[in-house]
């Protein structure tokens, strides 16, 4: 099997978006939606199970508190309430606080509208500062986990591949293990694409499957067909 036929396999297998497996339409840059993508980005960002952060996001939809209002409106005690019941119980009283505070500086900055963010921002760096900066506790996963899946739909949106989209990759050989640079590693993967693109996917769809590939494959010790 050809580098192209194993990239299209891994797409159609594996290379579903994490947004949309959720529901969320980032494709449209509807506030509502990317905010929607906002916080399960910081539920997935903690070290928990995936399936913990799915539940728990969708324990929050259940309930209705999808916006930064109905979020301050439940206060501390009803977001850990939630939490719990997502499974969330390992992070639930620190994720409440750190809610809070990012949500109230997402009104006092932004409106609550992190659309207003990305427009404010310099370029990649500063959007990535100005996310880094609402509240207290959003870290390089978080950042990396959201702004990966606004490529190409916020104009500001360039993150750096993640450690597992950069395991998935040198397991198929398509960037060189002496590689190193964050910035080569991400030129060097849309270059691969370009020459490799499946219909109906896009980038954001290739770095899924990567990632998918080495989380739930190479580091599980499960094969994956690739021929």
């Amino acid at each position: 099997m050809g580098k192209k036929e194993i990239i299209k396999k891994l797409l159609m297998t594996l290379g579903e978006k994490f947004s949309v497996s959720l529901g969320i339409d980032l494709s449209k840059r509807r506030a509502s939606e990317i905010f929607k993508w906002f916080l399960a980005s910081i539920l997935f960002g903690a070290r928990i199970s995936e399936t913990i952060a799915v539940n728990t996001y969708r324990e929050f939809k259940k309930q209705g508190v999808l916006t930064p209002d109905k979020i301050l409106k439940r206060k501390w005690e009803g977001l850990v309430g939630i939490l719990d019941n997502g499974g969330y119980v390992r992070y639930d009283f620190k994720t409440a606080t750190k809610l809070l505070r990012i949500m109230k500086d997402l009104k006092d900055k932004y409106d609550g509208d992190l659309n207003r963010l990305h427009q404010i921002s310099q370029d990649s760096e500063d959007l990535e500062n100005n996310i880094k900066n609402l509240g207290t506790g959003i870290g390089d996963v978080t950042v990396n986990i959201f702004l990966r899946e606004l490529r190409g739909i916020w104009k500001k949106a360039e993150p750096l591949p993640g450690p597992l989209v950069i395991e998935g990759a040198r397991y198929l050989n398509v960037i060189p293990q002496k590689l190193k640079s964050g910035e080569k590693i991400l030129e060097r993967l849309k270059t691969v694409w370009q020459k490799s693109k499946v219909r109906g996917k896009d980038f954001v769809n290739f770095e899924a499957s990567l990632l998918r590939l080495a989380k739930d494959h190479l580091r599980k010790g499960k094969e994956f067909p690739l021929k």
